[in-house]
């Protein structure tokens, strides 16, 4: 009976034969029968969660590490290659699991608490979870049981984060009103040890419980963490980023970070650092910790897609860092392609998009010299990366 193996993972998750056949949850290895039948392959594993695969917080657990680190892999090379681009692409840096300290859940009246079905909007009520950290995971069920006790009627997102003083919680689309509910929140809140728990109906977070000042550390300083106020995935995949940045910038004295968020990248360096955000309530997390601290960080409230720093701004500096969001940051890239800040390292969450900035870097005359794949999303199709650009000549082209 003719066969057909599976040779790679594509960019969706689905196995691919060599014929180009694409078959779901195969893995490479796995051998596919013209009935349909598939034979186990070397690096196919046994997906640990009953949840899956209905639940679209994963897509991949039934590929082993070695699997996925390739797919990761894989994603990077095909962005690069898409746009004529090659380099050293490392071993990807994977998280293990139960270590996400962030995520975005959804309740729904009839009780379902959970992540959201693949390609679905049904909610999948989560009786387990191998990827959240545990501590997030242990707030669901009793969380699941307040919001049915406060007899909301909407469907709600409910965002989690692992602070310094414990978990962070902002539910999204209500303010509960009237004495019940306000003392079923404070008991609750109090009961779980929560750091904080804010509501928010559309019109900025309303917080409800927040015994202590709430902070996430960044670098060695407790940084002012907002209400859904942007985290690394994981420490695992913050440190793997961090440290790629910091062997791209090394000791340059003067540091531009672009897209700076709450400091992940400006407070890992001793040097002069401009840090640019757009986000206001980022913005004035930083200033505060920076300032705290004496830290020599000069913060700007600054929209890098309308303003971006010109190549005259970026020639003052001797090592940019940007980390933009999903759509990449294209007018930025073309000012950095005609500037000649000696090195520019790029942190990013589109393999696609930044494959589309380097390609304009590199045609002003600077080398994509690496690329370190991180892999924070554990069993996701979701890849990060960090790159090392350098400019020989240090000259404007």
């Amino acid at each position: 009976m003719p066969v057909s193996e599976i040779v790679r993972i594509g960019a969706r998750g689905d196995g691919v034969t060599v014929d180009g056949r694409h078959v779901a949850f195969t893995a490479p290895g796995d051998v596919v029968r013209e009935d349909g039948a598939i034979i186990p392959g070397p690096h196919r594993a046994t997906p640990p969660c009953r949840h899956f695969p209905a639940c679209g917080g994963c897509q991949l657990q039934h590929l082993d590490d070695i699997a996925w680190a390739g797919f990761i892999t894989d994603r990077v090379s095909s962005a690069l290659a898409a746009q004529g681009l090659t380099t050293e692409i490392r071993p990807p840096a994977l998280s293990p699991p139960r270590t996400r300290r962030r995520a975005t859940l959804h309740w729904e009246p009839a009780g379902r608490f959970g992540f959201t079905g693949e390609k679905s909007h049904a909610i999948v009520d989560l009786a387990e979870c191998h990827v959240l950290a545990p501590e997030l995971f242990a707030i669901v069920a009793p969380l699941k049981r307040l919001l049915g006790r406060l007899r909301l009627r909407r469907r709600l997102d409910i965002h989690l984060a692992l602070a310094d003083q414990g978990v962070d919680v902002l539910i999204s689309g209500v303010v509960p009103e009237g004495l019940e509910a306000a003392e079923a929140i404070t008991g609750f809140a109090e009961q779980h040890g929560l750091a904080r728990l804010a509501f928010d109906a559309g019109f900025g977070p309303e917080v409800r419980w927040e015994p202590d000042a709430v902070t996430v550390t960044l670098g060695d300083l407790a940084v002012p963490l907002p209400p859904a106020g942007f985290l690394q995935a994981t420490r695992e995949g913050e440190a793997a980023l961090v440290a790629a940045v910091r062997e791209t910038i090394g000791t340059a004295p003067t540091i531009a970070d672009l897209f700076a968020g709450l400091g992940t990248f400006a407070l890992a360096f001793p040097a002069k650092v401009y840090a640019a955000e757009g986000g206001r309530d980022a913005v004035l997390s930083l200033k505060a910790a920076a300032g705290r601290a004496q830290r020599p960080v000069f913060v700007e409230h600054r929209d890098l897609y309308r303003r971006p720093l010109t190549p005259a701004e970026l020639d003052r500096f001797t090592a940019v860092v940007l980390d933009p969001p999903r759509a990449g940051a294209r007018e930025q890239a073309e000012a950095l392609a005609a500037c000649s800040v000696p090195v520019i390292g790029y942190v990013s969450c589109n393999p696609s998009s930044f494959a589309r900035d380097a390609k304009m870097i590199c045609e002003g005359g600077y080398t994509l010299e690496w690329v370190q794949p991180v892999g924070q999303f554990r069993w996701s199709t979701h890849v990060e990366l960090a790159a090392c650009f350098t400019r020989a000549d240090n000259q404007r082209r």
